[in-house]
């Protein structure tokens, strides 16, 4: 039926043109046409007569076959005219096009064109160049050529484009132009070093990446004397001599992934990582006794350590949905954090930890189990002794809870630090701490959490809640045994106006109010490192400030803990704790430069710890004002050359002077700098 109309419509269509062609003056009079190789009785294909009109079209009046016109005579007369008489005689019918004049019957084999280009040689065009720089291909050819028609591509990552410089300018560096051709060290196009173009196969790739970060600050912290046996001054008697300090801390790996799977979206079968680091420290201090307890090493100290910081293999176990869904195992030096901001547990060390996500990636998990390697000393890389020390993690995230755009964590953490004694490379006492009976101890906790990262709009939100509860066989301060009872809390919340974000931040950790009994309830962490209240640029959160054998605070550190060292000490739930409140806020003055401003209040919780540690009748629970100030500048728009400094002032208030005023002088305010250059490949 539907064949028939189409006939049907072809061939009027054929014959209104056929008809519909006006005469022409002698100058633009058509040329004559010859006619058709027909033979004379032929029927002329304006003449054939249209085949019967479709079964549905039966009731619908019939158009004539020889359409007629009419015109009007001077006598008023009408005069009918037919096809010929209005076509005139000298100008042929113009030719159709083929395609009217074929059968619309089957066409039979004999009338097929023969087949083209499909005898050898077969026509093979010159390959283009890929963009970037993707290197030699390792796909064996799985098919030959049969035909011109078609020329087998067996790499498909390889695959060219036809040379183009937009701009006519050769393709200079620094300018950005499309299908321009890379080079090997160069990180910013397609690069098979950089795991944009396969080095095996059509799924294996590799990933080197190197980094160089070189990290200079100068500082003032309350520095303790050796009074005892020499001091770097004659007749100093006073506990806490010049405060003044410099070091620097620089770092060099080279990283290399290999992994298997299709580069993006789906997540890989398997990967293979190794991150060898050279880590190089310098210290040097205003007093004696700073770098080693004998006093004739001197006042600086130079150290250099080779380390496999980051050194694992992973396996995707099974895929569980169609959505990309995983469990996947990573065995080795990896990295974790155990919550959003840092402030229980961030490192890199020895794991196994499996993981993967459910519906549709909206949940993530994570089960994984530590054994610590010790760290080192003086760059805190891992070395391959052991740590005695056993961790477990266990969290859930959900995405969009309750609301779309807030994300919700809930962990158990457990941590069991075995009793040992160490010695750290200065020669310091850090297991047990050096305090009170210090006798070797094993503690036992178990952290409960609770936290969220969000926004609704131009508002953010992120808070976290530990719960932390165990024992502790031999406490050092209290020598009893402990049991551990302790909280913190941790809430900021931020407003984003165009190019700045203001923001304010309260930060508790409960402390210990009574040293004398078997109850710990002052917080500590296991290994933290928090981007909260100022972060890195704060001068209570980036510096240590060392009180009597142990630190008050540790180096990227919040809590006042009074361990002897965040990587190397144990945990010590019989400490004052904090209560710090915050406000912030951060610029993003140009694509390049973004500046960071922070104010902390700070305040203990709890002081009859500090009281009886240090035999001191009362510490006022007011420790100062934290000011800092802070920028990150990327000169190339981009991470892969940075550079972070800033400045911080610590005003001390009547709790930090009551513990560090020296007999005949006052503690003044604390100033530190610091400038971070960070070089990627």
């Amino acid at each position: 039926m539907r064949r028939s109309r189409l006939a049907w419509a072809l061939l009027i269509l054929a014959r209104v043109v056929a008809t519909s062609v006006p005469a022409r003056g002698q100058e633009g009079a058509m040329p004559p046409v010859p006619p058709a190789s027909t033979p004379p009785s032929a029927t002329s294909p304006a003449e054939e007569p249209l085949p019967p009109l479709p079964a549905d079209m039966a009731g619908a009046p019939s158009p004539d076959p020889t359409p007629e016109s009419s015109r009007n005579l001077d006598d008023g007369t009408a005069e009918i005219l037919t096809p010929s008489a209005i076509r005139p005689a000298a100008v042929p019918p113009r030719p159709r096009p083929g395609v009217l004049n074929r059968s619309l019957g089957t066409v039979t084999a004999g009338e097929l064109p023969a087949p083209l280009f499909d005898t050898p040689p077969f026509l093979r065009t010159e390959p283009f160049p890929t963009p970037g720089y993707a290197g030699r291909s390792h796909v064996q050819p799985i098919e030959d050529q049969s035909s011109s028609h078609f020329v087998p591509v067996p790499d498909r990552w390889r695959i060219g484009y036809p040379a183009w410089d937009r701009y006519g300018t050769g393709h200079p560096i620094g300018d950005e132009s499309p299908y321009s051709i890379g080079r090997i060290l160069d990180p910013y196009n397609q690069n098979v070093l950089k795991g944009d173009y396969p080095i095996y196969g059509q799924h294996t790739f590799l990933d080197i990446s190197a980094l160089s970060i070189l990290d200079f600050e100068g500082r003032e912290i309350p520095t303790q004397t050796s009074g005892f046996e020499s001091t770097s001054r004659p007749f100093e008697g006073n506990s806490f001599g010049r405060p003044n300090s410099f070091f620097t801390l620089d770092f060099f790996s080279v990283v290399f992934d290999v992994f298997h799977g299709d580069a993006a979206f789906k997540p890989v079968d398997w990967r293979i990582k190794l991150a060898p680091t050279l880590g190089i420290s310098n210290f040097s201090f205003s007093e004696q006794a700073q770098v080693n307890p004998n006093v004739l090493s001197g006042t600086t100290r130079t150290r250099e350590f080779w380390a496999l910081q980051e050194a694992f293999v992973e396996y995707k176990i099974a895929d569980i949905g169609p959505d990309y869904d995983f469990v996947s195992v990573r065995a080795g030096n990896q990295p974790f954090n155990a919550d959003f901001r840092g402030f229980l547990f961030l490192d890199i060390n020895r794991a196994v930890r499996f993981f993967g996500t459910r519906n549709n990636n909206r949940d993530q998990w994570n089960i994984a189990y530590f054994r610590q390697w010790e760290k080192d000393t003086n760059t805190g890389l891992n070395t391959f002794n052991d740590r005695g020390q056993n961790l477990i993690f266990a969290n859930y995230y959900r995405q969009d809870f309750l609301f779309p755009g807030y994300t919700a964590l809930v962990s158990v953490n457990y941590d069991n630090d075995l009793a040992t004694i160490k010695f750290d490379k200065n020669r310091f006492l850090v297991r047990p701490d050096a305090v009170g009976n210090f006798q070797p101890h094993e503690v036992d906790a178990v952290y409960f959490g609770w936290g969220g990262d969000g926004h609704w709009g131009r508002y953010n939100l992120t808070h976290q809640f530990y719960e932390v509860v165990g024992h502790d066989s031999m406490n050092p301060l209290a020598n009893r045994a402990q049991t551990i009872n302790a909280q913190m809390f941790a809430i900021e919340g931020s407003y984003d106006r165009d190019w700045a974000r203001f923001r304010v931040s309260f930060f508790y950790a409960s402390g210990d109010g009574n040293i004398n009994n078997s109850h710990a309830t002052g917080f500590d962490t296991i290994l933290d490192g928090p981007n909260f209240a100022g972060g890195p640029f704060s001068f209570w959160n980036r510096q240590v400030i060392p009180l009597q054998n142990v630190n008050l605070t540790q180096r990227l550190s919040l809590v006042p803990d009074l361990r002897s060292s965040k990587i190397q000490g144990q945990a010590n739930f019989v400490n004052p704790g904090l209560i710090l409140p915050t406000l912030g806020a951060d610029f993003e003055l140009t694509p390049k430069f973004k500046l960071f401003t922070n104010g902390n209040m700070i305040w203990f919780d709890k002081t009859s710890v500090l009281q009886q540690f240090l035999y001191q009748g009362n510490i006022d629970r007011f420790i100062g004002v934290d000011l800092s100030l802070g920028g990150i500048y990327r000169p190339l728009v981009h991470e892969n050359l940075s550079f972070i400094g800033g400045v911080s002032m610590l005003i001390p208030g009547q709790g930090f002077l009551d513990i560090y005023n020296n007999f005949n002088s006052r503690s003044g305010s604390l100033v530190a700098g610091f400038l971070t250059a960070v070089a990627a490949f």
